[in-house]
């Protein structure tokens, strides 16, 4: 599909609109057309029979004409730009609603940054082109195509001596629009660049100052403000050679009709009248044949960010639900199954998990242990489907997930990753996330599970406290409590918690798994975790290595084995000893 086809189909849910706005623009070049007309028969009739009254209706009749054109130009620009903020208004929802289908996979690819930027840079580029662009590019094609016929039936010879430099600017155009669109990527990609690094930088601003790295970021803005410099300025140099190359033909065409039209009115050729309307048009198409340029520009932009938005709305999310998905509701157990269950990261040359098999009964704890990178995080990363998995290789209760709908899925699972992102926002709707109708005593409930309930008293403003962004304003274990809170809230009947307590000391972590435990209706947890003596709470412990689970039991049953359980909890000792 061409960029002109994506337009209009981008203006066809407010073709109506756009047609009573050309519409308009229509009467108002049609009034342009007219009203010169009219001074040249007033002109030309103050040799004969002219009078005062006659002067004095024919001022009025213009004065009255050019108000209307002025209120008809209002209405055609107020319809016309407001489709181009609709347009704009649709296509930010979109986007945003795209971007929440996209797989976690798909933000590694495509930088935060680069989003905001299209997010916003690109879809104004755009609103520009459905409002601008098609204001001007109408109003150029009713001013030529009324107008010309009008200048030609005065004096043919006249008209063709004006518009004789006209073609020179079409080859202007052409010959510097190719330059002008790939100018604008490269300040579309630099802006991108440029809005990455001050979202990074904001993000990791404590990083920055702990390491006293303020100068290095200085130069790396510094250089990327640059080449954004850079690019605007060649960008701005072939907009100002073009624009005034467009301007200045357009006043040659005014000087030849002055020149050429004062020897025509010497010999005769044309009438007083008839001259001064051949200027007024002339005058009235300066403006549309500059305002080219312009357009030019806006089009150019225009396209560029078309390619960019539609990159991310056409987008296929590769974790989706299946055309015969199941749609279960809410009657799971919670038995968890893997069969010949491997994965392997996208580029990748070894896989992250290695034909695990395992069964999870409902209601069963589940500590999950290994050394880093052993494939832990992988799989607490699958179950959820956050990660592209293969058909057939991972069950609750018995269904595999690939066929279950995502949404029945993940209402099944509360997950408490890695990192503990909270919004900026009261600690109250950040527990109740998942749940923004739950009561201010089901919040409390969750939190005094989660172990946070006390602290939260003691803040200011306890459950309306706000913690500021991503949470910013609580310690790490607080931060973690709070959003291990937030998963317990759903009663979700399975529970995983990725190392989501590392920031909790031994006590407190043991004490969350004994709640849970003694929970009314106990889920089933599967509990990452680097704390073996939390991890010995478990029913039953799988020991994982190089993508494999190697070892699987209770606790006292692993410790009497020699094997990589044994030695962990040798090193665990040995650094709480050093500690």
């Amino acid at each position: 599909m061409s960029r002109f086809q994506k337009l209009l189909n981008y203006l066809n849910p407010y073709k109506w609109q756009v047609a009573q706005g050309i519409f308009a623009l229509f009467i108002v070049n049609a009034l342009s057309v007219y009203i010169p007309l009219s001074i040249r028969t007033g002109i030309d009739t103050l040799k004969t029979s002219a009078t005062s009254d006659y002067l004095t209706q024919l001022a009025i009749a213009i004065v009255g004409l050019t108000s209307i054109m002025w209120v008809v130009r209002m209405t055609s620009r107020i319809l016309i730009f407001g489709v181009g903020r609709q347009v704009q208004s649709t296509m930010k929802q979109n986007i945003f609603e795209q971007i929440l289908r996209l797989e976690p996979g798909y933000f590694a690819i495509v930088t935060v940054g680069d989003l905001i930027n299209r997010f916003t840079s690109d879809v104004e580029n755009i609103m520009r082109l459905v409002g601008f662009a098609v204001l001007s590019t109408a109003n150029i094609i009713f001013a030529y195509t009324l107008t010309l016929p009008a200048m030609l039936y005065i004096n043919v010879k006249l008209t063709l001596m004006a518009l004789a430099v006209y073609p020179l600017m079409l080859i202007a155009v052409q010959l510097f629009s190719g330059q002008l669109r790939d100018q604008q990527v490269v300040v579309q990609e630099s802006i991108s660049d440029l809005s990455e690094l001050i979202q990074e930088d904001m993000s990791g601003i404590s990083l920055i100052k702990i390491y006293a790295q303020e100068e290095t970021e200085r130069k790396a803005f510094r250089k990327k403000n640059q080449e954004l410099f850079k690019a605007n300025l060649k960008l701005a140099e072939s907009r100002n050679t073009i624009f005034p190359i467009i301007q200045g033909l357009a006043s040659i065409s005014l000087l030849v009709l002055l020149w050429q039209g004062g020897l025509a009115i010497a010999n005769q050729e044309i009438s007083v009248g008839g001259f001064l309307s051949l200027v007024i048009y002339a005058q009235n198409l300066i403006f549309p044949t500059a305002l080219l340029g312009f357009t030019i520009t806006a089009y150019q932009r225009g396209e560029v960010s078309i390619d960019r938005v539609e990159a991310i709305l056409f987008a296929q999310p590769k974790i989706a639900d299946a055309p015969t998905s199941l749609q279960i509701g809410t009657t799971f157990q919670g038995q968890i199954a893997a069969q010949d269950f491997s994965y392997t990261y996208p580029g990748a040359e070894k896989p992250a998990l290695k034909q695990l098999n395992f069964t999870i009964r409902a209601g069963e704890t589940i500590a999950i242990v290994g050394p880093i990178g052993s494939g832990k995080s992988t799989l607490a990363n699958a179950l959820p489907r956050l990660l592209e998995i293969p058909e057939a290789s991972l069950f609750v209760d018995g269904y595999d997930i690939t066929s279950l709908s995502l949404d029945d899925l993940r209402k099944a699972i509360a997950y408490v990753p890695q990192e503990s992102f909270l919004f900026s926002t009261s600690i109250e709707n950040n527990i109740r996330y998942g749940d923004p109708l739950a009561s201010r005593n089901t919040v409390e409930a969750a939190a005094k599970l989660g172990q946070i309930h006390g602290e939260i008293l003691n803040f200011p403003e306890q459950y309306d406290t706000i913690v500021g962004e991503r949470g910013i304003t609580l310690s790490g274990g607080q931060r973690q409590r709070t959003a291990l809170a937030r998963a317990l809230l759903l009663n979700a009947p399975i529970l995983i918690l990725d190392d989501a307590l590392s920031s909790v000391d031994n006590q407190t972590a043991t004490a969350i798994l004994q709640n849970l435990s003694q929970a009314g209706q106990k889920a089933t947890v599967i509990f990452i975790t680097h704390q073996l003596s939390a991890a010995a709470t478990a029913d039953r412990i799988f020991v994982m290595d190089k993508g494999e689970i190697v070892q699987t039991g209770t606790h006292s049953e692993l410790l009497g084995k020699v094997g990589l359980y044994q030695w962990l909890c040798k090193q665990n000792q040995l650094e709480e000893l050093l500690h």
